[in-house]
């Protein structure tokens, strides 16, 4: 036996080199040809072929962390919906025709998101909007101490702040109640603050998950596959929605010099709450392996105040839902007949989106697009800011908001239609997070969101061409290499 391991270990030191080269390139082969015939976008593939034959060794390791799509188990998702459809036997049927609600135009959008988003779109909600941690925080901690029965909560980042604890300690006395609680919180957002909210759930013994946490076996979050996504709902009765994570930077009470960042939420009730509670279920359940029932967290009997509007969620990911919000703004960019109004912190659209929104302003459809002056994400502004010229050419009017960091995510069309949630106009949004928006057919509500985004353009300063131009070669370069590297910001 000595002589046997005194032998190999002679062979491999003069054939290291050799064995070396041998392993490479089956490994190399192995991850190319899996990204060949697993990426459907050719961009895509081309990258990770091309990192993989340009280092070989390492290559192959790094498609293996941060290439490889493994999140959803696809029964999971059907045998929860199977679940959804025997439960929402709503009292109303689902909205047949848009005519009437929004204009004619419409209807090719409906019949598009019937087909992405798998749930219909029902009538008899009620939608509020909530500006601000202002308004949406004491809504939602009211909604929490008035639970009765249950609560799902999940957000992208849940902060160990003021409002944070505000939250776990209304959390807390509803447990204390014999309320039911589920919280899941991102864990790539977990890590915004120190020490992590984990700690206070953890201590009250309030029932919690990490989203995306087990990579190989070791306690590490993926870097890409994110839940970006803010749910709430209580007792099956009130729930909430929208871009607003837990942090006292959006309170006027906690920030400097009262400037707190902007941002736009939405309380909900009627049949929406199902979808958004399906989604909310099918996280959970794909990160504790808990299923949670419908009939004990759901009601399908509302008496929402007036107004009633049509609405729907829309779930993305990369998963079965790959690119629905994509759909969706392509579609309802398609239809546009005389404005279309864009609010996202990050506007970084693909070269698909950014045709869709070029093409529609060249058609004559007049398209606003408010992003913040002062971006909380250095790089992300020098990458929007390598390709707005592109939408400034084809007769987009794009404004940079003054004052406080806004991070709404809105977007309106004709004045009837609205899109807004956790989808940032970006790649990460768009192909690696995990989004849920909500479909709205409202020409009130829009008009509302109308008002947030005019109010934001009247102070807002008008990019122009020439001033993209007047930037430092230096800084244009950096911000086109930065650019380069945009899906993944």
């Amino acid at each position: 036996m000595h002589d046997a391991i005194v032998a190999l270990r002679h062979l491999l030191i003069e054939y290291w080199p050799h064995i070396t080269l041998a392993f490479s390139i089956v490994l190399g082969a192995t991850a190319a040809v899996h990204a060949a015939m697993t990426k459907n976008d050719v961009r895509a593939a081309i990258s990770w072929v091309g990192v993989i034959i340009l280092s070989p060794i390492l290559g192959p390791f790094i498609y293996l962390i941060a290439g490889i799509n493994r999140v959803r188990h696809s029964q999971i998702s059907e045998q929860r919906d199977k679940t959804y459809k025997q439960f929402a036997s709503y009292p109303t049927p689902p909205v047949s025709d848009v005519k009437q609600i929004a204009g004619a135009q419409f209807r090719s959008l409906h019949i598009l998101g019937d087909n992405v988003s798998r749930f219909q779109l029902r009538g008899g909600n009620h939608v509020q909007v909530l500006q601000g941690g202002d308004e949406a925080y004491p809504r939602m901690l009211e909604a929490i101490d008035a639970a009765r029965s249950t609560i799902a909560m999940q957000s992208y980042i849940f902060d160990n702040d003021a409002i944070g604890a505000r939250f776990i300690d209304a959390l807390a006395r509803a447990q204390a109640r014999g309320v039911k609680i589920r919280v899941l919180v991102d864990s790539v957002g977990s890590k915004y603050s120190r020490p992590a909210i984990t700690r206070p759930l953890r201590k009250h013994k309030i029932p919690h998950a990490l989203f995306m946490t087990n990579n190989f076996g070791l306690r590490m979050p993926y870097a890409n596959l994110r839940s970006h996504r803010k749910v709430m709902i209580v007792d099956g009765l009130a729930g909430f929605t929208g871009g607003m994570n837990i942090r006292q930077g959006f309170t006027s009470e906690f920030a400097p010099d009262h400037q707190a960042a902007k941002d736009t939420h939405f309380s909900i009730e009627g049949p929406a709450l199902i979808q958004l509670f399906s989604s909310f279920a099918h996280d959970w359940e794909f990160t504790t392996k808990e299923a949670l029932k419908y009939e004990d967290w759901c009601v399908t009997g509302w008496c929402p105040p007036l107004p009633h509007v049509p609405a729907r969620c829309i779930r993305s990911g990369p998963d079965r839902f790959m690119s629905s919000n994509h759909h969706m703004l392509q579609g309802a960019f398609a239809v546009a007949r005389r404005h279309i109004r864009i609010q996202s912190p990050y506007f970084i659209p693909d070269l698909v989106l950014m045709g869709a929104i070029n093409t529609a302003a060249r058609r004559g459809v007049q398209v606003d697009i408010v992003v913040p002056k002062h971006n909380n994400l250095r790089l992300v502004n020098y990458a929007m800011m390598a390709q707005i010229d592109q939408v400034i050419h084809a007769g987009c009017r794009v404004w940079r908001a003054n004052g406080a960091f806004n991070h709404s995510k809105l977007v309106t069309v004709d004045g009837a239609w609205s899109y807004v949630g956790s989808s940032n106009m970006d790649s990460r949004s768009l192909r690696l997070n995990f989004e849920l928006d909500l479909e709205i057919y409202c020409r009130d509500t829009a008009k509302k969101i109308e008002t947030l985004i005019d109010e934001e353009i009247e102070h807002a300063d008008a990019l122009q061409l020439d001033e993209l131009r007047a930037i430092p070669f230096r800084k244009r370069l950096r911000n086109r290499v930065i650019w380069l590297a945009s899906p993944y910001l």
